[in-house]
């Protein structure tokens, strides 16, 4: 059983705003690409755990790879690592209700965020959307990467989800067990302490944690087109869901017609989510026009995440869309370290080559069918955006920053 609602939670935390921390460095970064290579590590960091495990997500469901995961946070919450599991209630609802009570069962603290229910229907679109694991405050892997089979290969073969994790050790590990404290202290009653400050923050700086507890991904979003602004080269940009907001179409458009090298990797046929993908295709003309380079991936659905902006580049949980300028909780690593961003921009070009490129003239004689679904899921998604002002997302946040102080279930309790 969680403790009472009504206990006021602790945490050790420096930070008294909100605000994303400083730059850091140095740090040891390594791009892991695809879950036969992120997950075997995010495994193997738990199961070497001996203070504590801090994992965040947004999309888990029940099944192979999931089990895989409860069994080492299980066996490492037996041995006396303090363990907590923070998961969107949206995004676990496949998760069954004996595995989360085995996580219980066996010490495991378990949190939901902003859980639904018909008094809070008006909250249902607020969902926590980032994707972290941090171990002992000496590791940290940040990304777009869901606890499903969908996105391991060993499970779903050669259709696995095309993803990116990022391994992170250094001082912003702490800037990351930080984030999730403050977001945790709302949800769980369970007091949570994580160092006051970073440990090896001596330089030279090469990356920062850019995120919030709050709602909307708004600091990911001004960092990249803050960013965009500044490219002189490149603005390469990968992203599961192109679905752009206003101010950075405009800026892409800016950017590519000054001379920059703007390309967009975007899902192609094989997408989770084809309703986003012909909403989002109803801006590639005047893209296409402005200059920008479209490319959309043609093997497997894409659920990458990361931007790079000459020798700058970010990896994390955001799309860059409306969801989440508004209301998904978001967090990316920003790394300037030359190997790594080298090594993205290896992985984007490789991409590239498994991706076809839409021409202007291609794009204007697409089927009239296209356009009818474009103009469709477009209308569809310019009247959810105005469901949502911003002062309905001030009222929002007022709502959900009562977090635990408001009657919420049992996770255990839901059967699903």
């Amino acid at each position: 059983m969680l403790p009472p609602a009504h206990s006021t939670p602790h945490m050790n935390t420096p930070f008294k705003t909100h605000r994303s921390p400083p730059a850091r460095g140095p740090h040891r970064y390594r791009l892991r690409v695809d879950g036969d290579d992120f997950f075997p590590a995010m495994v193997e960091a738990i199961e070497s755990a001996r203070e504590r495990v801090l994992l965040e997500m947004y999309l888990c469901s029940s099944g192979a790879l999931t089990t895989r995961f409860i069994d080492a946070l299980c066996l490492a919450a037996t041995h006396g690592v303090e363990v907590c599991v923070l998961l969107d209630d949206f995004g676990s609802l496949a998760l069954s209700g004996s595995d989360r009570g085995r996580l219980l069962a066996h010490g495991v603290q378990l949190g939901m965020y902003n859980p639904l229910g018909l008094k809070r229907l008006h909250l249902s679109l607020f969902r926590d959307h980032r994707k972290l694991l941090a171990v002992d405050g000496k590791v940290a892997f940040v990304g777009g990467a869901g606890l499903t089979d969908d996105f391991d290969p060993r499970f779903a073969g050669d259709q696995a989800w095309h993803e990116v994790m990022l391994e992170i050790r250094g001082p912003c590990v702490t800037d990351w067990e930080h984030l999730f404290a403050r977001t945790w202290s709302r949800w769980h009653a369970h007091p949570l302490t994580v160092p006051a400050t970073p440990t090896g923050d001596h330089g030279p700086v090469d990356g920062r944690m850019v995120g919030n507890s709050l709602l909307g991904g708004r600091p990911v979003m001004r960092s990249v087109i803050a960013a965009v602004k500044k490219s002189r080269r490149r603005v390469w940009i990968t992203t599961a869901y192109f679905v752009p907001t206003l101010r950075l179409r405009r800026v892409l458009a800016r950017a590519a017609r000054q001379g920059v090298d703007v390309r967009l990797l975007v899902p192609g046929p094989k997408t989770d989510q084809p309703a986003v993908r012909h909403a989002g295709r109803r801006f590639y003309g005047r893209l296409l026009r402005a200059g920008v380079r479209i490319f959309e991936y043609q093997p497997r659905c894409l659920h990458a995440k990361y931007v790079i902006c000459d020798d700058w580049s970010s990896v994390g949980s955001s799309n860059l869309d409306h969801w989440t300028l508004r209301w998904n909780l978001e967090a990316n690593q920003v790394v300037t370290a030359p190997d790594t961003v080298a090594t993205l921009a290896g992985l984007f070009t490789g991409d590239l080559d498994q991706a076809r490129e839409w021409t202007l003239g291609e794009w204007q004689a697409r089927s009239r069918w296209h356009r009818l679904m474009e103009r469709f899921f477009g209308a569809l998604d310019e009247w959810l955006v105005q469901l949502s002002y911003m002062r309905d997302i001030r009222g929002a946040d007022k709502a959900l920053r009562r977090g635990i102080h408001a009657p919420t279930p049992n996770p255990a309790s839901r059967a699903r």
